[in-house]
């Protein structure tokens, strides 16, 4: 395997967008050129990443870069552990059957409802009065 090689993949989770980049290193994540322990402050979050890391059992060989864009903080965590998922696929074919079955290469389809006219927000009606 040359030094030089990356691995690089999209995902996406509501409107959050994570392009990641796998490198070979010491077992790093950097979220938008912050350690990810900074970056997620909720632990929910932190565990959520590290789920296919955990999954397949991958050593800590592999530097993680990623650019998060969009959405929210629960967004962006589901999208950049889809991003990995799918960089992870690319480093090695045999970890597709693993990854599937866990679900963690599906792209999550559920997004927000827009809002319609006449509601507080996409189902919420303005309180009823009477008199």
């Amino acid at each position: 395997m040359p030094e030089n090689t990356q691995y690089m993949a999209t995902g996406r989770r509501k409107n959050s967008i994570a392009r990641v980049r796998m490198v070979p290193g010491e077992g790093k994540i950097i979220v938008n050129s912050r350690p990810f322990e900074s970056y997620f402050s909720r632990e929910t979050h932190r565990l959520i990443i590290m789920q296919p890391l955990e999954a397949v059992k991958l050593p800590r060989k592999y530097d993680i870069y990623a650019t998060l864009t969009g959405g929210g903080m629960s967004g962006q965590a589901g999208a950049l552990r889809h991003g990995i998922s799918r960089a992870m696929v690319k480093i090695d074919e045999a970890l597709k059957t693993i990854l599937k079955k866990s679900k963690f290469l599906t792209r999550d389809s559920r997004m927000r409802e827009r809002k319609k006219y006449g509601r507080k927000r996409a189902r919420r009606r303005f309180q009823y009065t009477k008199r």
